[in-house]
């Protein structure tokens, strides 16, 4: 439970033999110390807030082309893996190209404001879609920061909330300043995409990498290498270069944000409508009934300065104002990542349509906690899984469905299906395929041919990655707005086109399709079965094979009935198979991981593709893929 939940991926098998030797509270805080730690929480973590500010490659619109958005992503992963407060976390991504002497992760961490729908279709009015890219943000902004609906009133007053529609467009005013000309005028539907203004840049351990070589080549050179007979050290200047050249060409591009010397005037419009001018102008401003919080915003400024990006995200985190409600929507977002559902169910909608926390006390103690703490995420995440309550068991008790058949009270952990980039992982992971590479540009992982038939502007030809890519984290994948990933459409990964604070739940015969028949997954079965013929090469029974292989994916052992079905699965394989070698043969084919020699024997191919077979069914289970 605790791996999936802080780093999305299960427990290696000695660490759960560890465990069970010694389960200690101790030893229990040592792992959770060790996750928080890993390269693979921030990854984990990103997953949600992804979700949370509609992170994806393309722009969403017309012909959903790419936009240059991944660095972001790579930011938001080192972010919570270096522990950054989330006060400072929010400053960055509102407001990153306004903070004084920004640097390169700043700018990258403005791409926020550049994530929303875009569209660069022939005849279209900028001014109409300025308007749309307005709301769209004030949309996502309380959403993400104030679990509020302030969108609802775009077009009159909130009807359940005291939210104006003069607040709307003082809140849309804040992004006036972003620079949306070039995005306009040079915008194309052409691949590859621009979508300026952008910047090139490289991950952050590129960028250590980077500045590492040029600091040996500068060391050389002070030494007079340059003009040295030594041709060892000519040859090592020589290496330096070309690798530094190498890494400056692998430099992606970037959205970032440029504010405007002159922001565009904010003004209402009335009943939503873009073309009628009519109504007042305004200027940027927190929603009028939160004024009495707005301490950074309202206090010792000079009333005539325009408000900017970086006073509203001041304002958010201002401890002893808003910044309280802020906490409490990002508290309960953590705590709904540790049981599944928040303590108010309402995860985007803390106001009068949204449900009452069961346990308000609760949520209040652990937001002053998370703002006492320094905004420390990581913090609050060790405080949840160390708890008694995160550690009860989840089993069903007949006692607690009586009176309490929600769980409102917490008297056991709840249990779930695990999202859809976690499900593919964990495949990967068990097998051995995952490459656990921290970074880089969006992976394309098998798809079904013909699934972009009817994108068009410009029609697109979907290629998968056939190297190592293929087997990187889910977090990674190319996330196309309007046709998604078919395997994440399954497991009911948001397309991301608004804010998206809890994922639904659905079970369907679709998903087991899709485990049983991805190519995704059938690899990751035949590779599967190939080590557990190679770890358990020394067992005499296919029983010890089974029981090895079912531990490795669920952590017990099989139960006798289990035990027995899986050995009749894995003797009718292999009946199957024998008799129908080509089959077996086909099996082998699928994906791009090593083959079985070209020397192999017809009995040795017959074998793999039976345990193919077991390996799938396992990975099928309702308990593979369910966190409990």
């Amino acid at each position: 439970r605790v791996h999936f939940d802080l780093i999305g991926l299960p427990p290696a098998s000695e660490v759960v033999t560890a465990f069970v030797e010694e389960p200690t509270q101790r030893a229990y805080n040592e792992v959770v110390d060790q996750l928080l730690a890993s390269d693979a929480y921030g990854e984990r973590m990103a997953m949600f807030w992804l979700d949370l500010v509609r992170y994806a490659d393309t722009v969403g619109y017309h012909g959903d082309q790419d936009h240059n958005s991944s660095p972001y992503r790579d930011w938001v992963i080192d972010s919570f893996a270096s522990n950054m407060p989330f006060d400072q976390f929010t400053r960055e991504q509102l407001a990153g190209d306004l903070i004084a002497d920004s640097d390169v992760d700043q700018k990258i961490a403005s791409c926020y404001n550049r994530l929303l729908q875009t569209t660069h279709e022939g005849g279209l009015q900028p001014k109409e879609y300025l308007a749309i890219y307005a709301a769209d943000r004030v949309r996502n902004l309380s959403a993400v920061w104030m679990g509020a609906t302030v969108g609802c009133a775009q077009c009159h007053n909130h009807k359940f909330d005291p939210y104006t529609s003069k607040d709307f467009y003082s809140l849309a005013a804040f992004f006036a300043d972003v620079d949306e000309e070039d995005h306009f005028r040079t915008g194309t539907n052409a691949l590859p995409t621009k979508r300026a203004p952008e910047m090139r840049v490289l991950t952050a351990r590129e960028r250590q990498s980077l500045a590492e070589l040029q600091k040996q080549l500068s060391r050389l050179n002070q030494n007079g290498a340059t003009t040295s007979d030594d041709k060892s050290q000519s040859e090592e200047i020589r290496r330096i270069k070309h690798a530094i050249e190498d890494l400056e060409a692998s430099a992606r591009s970037c959205m970032i944000t440029v504010a405007k010397p002159v922001p565009r005037t904010t003004r209402v419009f009335p009943r939503g409508n873009w073309m009628d001018e009519s109504g007042e102008v305004v200027q940027p401003a927190v929603p009028a009934f939160l004024r009495s919080a707005a301490v950074s915003v309202d206090s010792g400024l000079d009333k005539n300065r325009r408000l900017t990006r970086l006073d509203l995200a001041n304002w958010l985190v201002d401890e002893d104002g808003i910044g309280l409600l802020t906490a409490r929507v990002m508290v309960n977002r953590l705590w709904a990542i540790g049981f599944g559902t928040g303590i108010s169910p309402s995860l985007d909608d803390f106001g009068g349509q949204g449900f009452p926390p069961e346990h308000p006390e609760l949520l209040d103690q652990l937001a002053i906690e998370f703002v006492r703490s320094g905004w420390n995420v990581r913090h609050l995440m060790k405080l949840i899984v160390t708890s008694r309550t995160y550690q009860q068991s989840s089993d069903l008790r007949t006692d607690l469905n009586l009176i309490d058949p929600q769980n409102k009270w917490l008297a056991r952990q709840n249990s779930f299906r695990l999202p859809a980039e976690m499900i593919r992982d964990n495949a990967l992971a068990v097998s051995g395929l995952l490459v656990k590479q921290v970074g880089g540009g969006s992976v394309r992982p098998y798809q079904p041919a013909g699934y972009y038939r009817h994108l068009n502007f410009p029609i697109r030809k979907y290629s998968h990655h056939a190297d190592q890519r293929q087997w990187r984290r889910g977090v990674y994948m190319h996330w196309q707005r309007q046709f998604l990933h078919p395997m994440l459409r399954a497991f009911d990964a948001p397309s991301r086109e608004e804010c998206t604070a809890q994922r639904a739940r659905s079970n369907t015969p679709l998903a087991a399709l899709v485990l049983l028949n991805d190519p995704t997954f059938v690899e990751a079965s035949r590779v599967f079965a190939a080590r557990v013929l190679q770890t358990t090469a020394h067992e005499e029974s296919d029983a010890a094979r089974i029981s090895w292989t079912f531990r490795e994916c669920v952590s017990r052992p099989p139960d006798a009935e289990e035990l027995r079905l899986l050995e009749l699965l894995l003797n009718r394989s292999r009946n199957e198979y024998l008799s129908n070698p080509e089959r077996a043969a086909a099996l082998m084919e699928t994906g791009i991981a090593p083959k079985p020699e070209p020397s192999s024997t017809d009995s040795a191919i017959t074998e793999l593709a039976a345990w193919t077979t077991v390996c799938r069914a396992i990975l099928n289970l309702d308990e593979v893929v369910t966190r409990y």
